[in-house]
């Protein structure tokens, strides 16, 4: 099978599709900005062919890099799994008359008030949101509603460029900073006050092969505004147990309705006083890496079988289900560049045996800011057969590593 691959350098993890691609018997064609000699060698190795372009998310520029691969030979799959890419693609794909995602799903898991308004008309449980470029209607919103609210662009990943607002005042801050008040279409949504977590598949013909749930602690828009705080994200191995049913029926569903067929997918949803609440969910892989705490958890490799269902059509590797496993931040006590750490010697001696893997950047590198992510600064990934001891051993890591910066 012939598969473009766009991207396949950045982010790092990229490499991991690609090698899995090759693993499967795919004749894999690269697409991407960096000169092929800049690549790797391993990643060079993998690919068959590459095309370089100065965008991906320049369509024209793409739709014009695919038409030439396929003046030389059959297309039978273009794929991407990095948020930004998933759209562009998609447009390509059906321009190029080539199988996959539809511009009609791929729109849906991209624009987050269009993607609320399908799944509230099917009976999905939303948080009430609007879109919209227009101030008079934002102000509406939220005395129609109530304060807090979360302003987001529409197209918006994570928690990049989201704010909480509070009242009339903040609305009109956030108005101005998002550029709302000149016209910039943005997401306002309900605040939902409750747990936040994750459930991401691989989904094959729109039917589910593999499946993980993921705690976040604290939720997201608190650890990206927090600098003492090591948030971590935890994915159980209980998923069979009953408290797990009624949010994989709601992602069941939602795939169901956004039509994703064969595809990675990654839903984030809430859960307190007003029960379980769909936030959003993208076509693609979670970030940070977080399908290489899939596979230390479940000693699987899942980037053979995304490949596999790329391919093949199907999946063949079980989870052991034997871990829980997750990632906790470590963030600098401060901007600057590393000076130093405290606690690792004794953080090795207590749980080294279930470190999977870390990093620790050298002194003297520069930190990144709180709101760069995860996994910007220091990190490390932990597993553990029982749930509630990894979530023991992680808060102990948290308390006892501290990474100073001057």
């Amino acid at each position: 099978m012939n598969v473009i691959f766009v991207e396949p350098a950045f982010p790092d993890n990229q490499r991991e599709f690609v090698r899995a691609l090759k693993k499967v018997g795919a004749h894999i064609i690269g697409i991407g900005e960096r000169p092929l000699d800049w690549l790797e060698g391993d990643l060079r190795g993998w690919l068959d062919e590459y095309e370089q372009v100065s965008s991906v998310t320049d369509e024209s520029v793409l739709y014009r890099a695919v038409a030439k691969i396929q003046e030389r030979l059959w297309v039978d799959r273009i794929e991407a799994t990095v948020e930004a890419h998933i759209l562009p693609v998609a447009r390509i794909r059906e321009a190029c008359h080539i199988p996959g995602t539809s511009v009609r799903t791929a729109w849906l898991c991209r624009d987050k008030p269009s993607m609320k308004d399908a799944l509230r008309a099917a009976g999905i449980p939303c948080a009430q949101s609007i879109g919209t470029s227009d101030p008079g209607e934002a102000r509406e919103f939220g005395h129609r509603v109530g304060y807090p609210l979360i302003v987001k662009p529409r197209d918006a990943a994570g928690a990049a460029a989201t704010w909480r607002v509070d009242d009339d005042g903040q609305l009109e801050i956030v108005m101005r900073e998002s550029g709302l008040i000149h016209g910039t279409a943005v997401a306002l949504e309900e605040f939902i006050e409750g747990h936040e977590g994750y459930f991401d598949t691989l989904t094959v013909e729109g039917r589910v092969t593999h499946e993980f749930v993921t705690h976040y602690y604290p939720n997201v828009l608190e650890a990206m505004r927090t600098r003492w705080i090591s948030p971590q994200m935890v994915t159980t191995n209980r998923l069979e147990q009953p408290g797990y049913q009624e949010v994989r029926k709601m992602a069941h569903r939602v795939i169901e309705i956004l039509d994703i067929g064969t595809s990675a997918t990654h839903m984030e949803w809430f859960f307190g006083a007003k029960g379980l609440k769909f936030s959003e969910i993208g076509c693609r892989p979670p970030g940070v890496c977080q399908w290489d705490v899939y596979c230390a958890a479940n000693e699987f490799d899942l980037y053979e079988d995304w490949a596999n269902a790329i391919v093949h059509g199907r999946t063949w590797l079980t989870p052991s289900r034997r871990y829980s496993a997750g990632m906790i931040a470590l963030r600098p006590d401060r901007d600057g560049h590393i000076k130093g750490y405290e606690g690792l010697d004794e953080v090795q001696s207590r749980f080294g045996e279930w470190i999977v893997a870390c990093r620790f950047p050298d002194p003297g590198t520069p930190t990144q800011p709180v709101e760069a992510g995860y996994m910007a600064n220091a990190w490390a990934r932990i597993r553990h057969p029982d749930y509630d001891q990894l979530r023991w051993m992680m808060d102990e890591i948290g308390r006892t590593v501290r990474v100073h910066a001057e």
